[in-house]
């Protein structure tokens, strides 16, 4: 089987079997009545998705030594802290985003000059 004949039958397997695993979920709860306190915890998934996802990137340290990995990672910290305290004050996505980039660049601007 070619290379690129097989690439393409697994994208197809596996959006396939993505596909119907979320239509099953669909399926099951269609017909029936959520709990109260499992439909209140579903209001938590995407949060928690989102931390999952943005955390790992703002933590992780680049390699180079640790003085290099330490100015790496506070200035990305230090802008989730801000973005973090934007997006709850509020509520606007693009302010939020806007405080935090802006921030983020400011920093490594900083470390940058400083030394």
């Amino acid at each position: 089987m070619d290379a690129t004949l097989k690439l393409w039958a697994v994208i197809a397997i596996v959006g396939t079997l993505n596909y119907l695993s979320r239509l099953s979920f669909i399926a099951i709860f269609s017909r029936r009545h959520v709990p109260v306190l499992l439909a209140r915890a579903f209001r938590y998934v995407p949060a928690a998705m989102l931390t999952a996802l943005v955390l790992p990137m703002v933590v992780e340290a680049s390699g180079g030594g640790a003085v290099r990995a330490a100015s790496a990672v506070v200035p990305r910290i230090a802008a989730a802290i801000v973005a973090g305290f934007v997006g709850f004050r509020t509520h606007n996505t693009l302010k939020t985003l806007a405080a935090g980039m802006l921030s983020l660049w400011l920093l490594q601007a900083a470390i940058a000059w400083i030394g």
